[in-house]
């Protein structure tokens, strides 16, 4: 099959956690023989924020740890008829711009012969359910939801059955344990700063407790403000900045454990829905300790896949006993890889998103009634 997504951008994970697992996945189909196409729309914010901070330097571990990826970009007066003319699958990205996304729903709505999906990775249609509303998705054949929280929504917007559930997961061509052990150190935790959507969970669940503990901390990130520094400089964080996520493997590697924070949205209003960080870093068999969230899912086996601290206490007693006990370390290891080689790599998901399709006829498109 022919197989075109349009991305907000593949080339640049700068503040954009959904280029890890589209890299991954789309890696997966090109493997089985699909013909794989990306599209991303020129002046793309990560992108351009990736080259005034790195330059075309930022695009290096992208392009090594890559090579199968490629994408085109695309200006807003782009012939979109053309860009889709012999596809049999056209999959569209929610961080695209509305007029996108209906002229793409308008050209399969036209008689396109192709199975024509929206893809959701984001808590908008539950902390803005406007700015999801303002997409015309009358033309789509059905909409994939990163969580059965999300595809909920969807469903009491009358999608029925024509949702379904796809949730991220890790690319384990990349996202593996070290071949080599050395000496580890220290926690890491990898993510953007964001909106303070997380500010005090994040002192009472990551800064606070390794000081207190006497761990070291690594943050890896970006969109950290003046204020969000200084609080990292209060609790002698090392702050170190953008890291490609192609890169996050060697960064797991050097250190003892690693830490889950998540955004309020997903405590909340879309439980069952783990970053994708969950995902790499059980992959890179990294001993993982977690902040509450609701695994309302059961994709995981919690305290045995990784730990749970329910409160900043807990956390202070998992993290240090996870220092001391190398037993314990060793079976979250083996537990979160298992679960991840079980269950949750991107192959397992290409292999979902193909039986999806299967369900529209996608080998051999069928006619849309106009």
């Amino acid at each position: 099959m022919k197989i075109v997504y349009f991305t907000h951008t593949l080339a640049s994970c700068w503040n954009h956690g959904n280029a890890h697992f589209l890299r991954g996945v789309l890696r997966e189909l090109i493997h089985r023989g699909h013909d794989v196409v990306a599209y991303e729309p020129e002046g793309a914010w990560s992108l351009a924020n990736l080259l005034r901070d790195h330059g075309e330097a930022g695009l290096k571990a992208y392009h090594d740890l890559y090579p199968e990826l490629s994408s085109t970009t695309f200006a807003s007066d782009a012939d979109l008829g053309e860009l889709v003319a012999d596809a049999d699958v056209v999959i569209v990205h929610e961080w695209n711009d509305p007029w996108l996304v209906a002229a793409i729903g308008d050209l399969r709505r036209g008689g396109g012969r192709f199975t024509l999906l929206f893809h959701d990775t984001h808590h908008r249609a539950v902390s803005d359910p406007n700015a999801i509303r303002q997409f015309d998705l009358s033309g789509y054949d059905g909409v994939l939801a990163f969580g059965e929280a999300l595809a909920e929504v969807y469903r009491r917007w009358g999608w029925g059955d024509r949702v379904h559930v796809w949730h991220e997961a890790a690319d384990t061509r990349l996202f593996q344990p070290p071949s080599e052990e050395t000496e580890r150190e220290g926690l890491v935790w990898i993510g953007n700063w964001g909106d303070d959507e997380r500010s005090a969970e994040l002192e009472a669940f990551l800064f606070r407790p390794a000081r207190t503990v006497g761990l070291p901390l690594d943050i890896y990130g970006v969109r950290y403000p003046q204020h969000a520094l200084e609080t990292l400089r209060r609790y002698a964080v090392n702050y170190r900045g953008w890291l490609p996520n192609a890169r996050a493997p060697e960064v797991f590697a050097r250190h003892l454990a690693t830490v889950h924070v998540p955004r309020r949205f997903y405590v909340k209003l879309l439980p069952g829905i783990p970053t994708i960080r969950v995902f790499e870093a059980l992959a890179c068999g990294i001993p993982l300790v977690s902040a509450p969230w609701n695994d309302s899912e059961r994709l995981f086996n919690p305290n045995s896949d990784y730990l749970v601290a329910r409160d900043e206490s807990e956390m202070e007693r998992h993290l240090a006993v996870i220092r001391r006990d190398p037993d314990l370390r060793r079976s979250l290891v083996e537990n979160g890889l298992a679960a991840i080689r079980d269950r949750h790599s991107c192959a397992h998901r290409a292999e979902q998103l193909l039986t999806i399709l299967e369900t529209y006829g996608a080998a051999a498109p069928m006619e849309m009634t106009v």
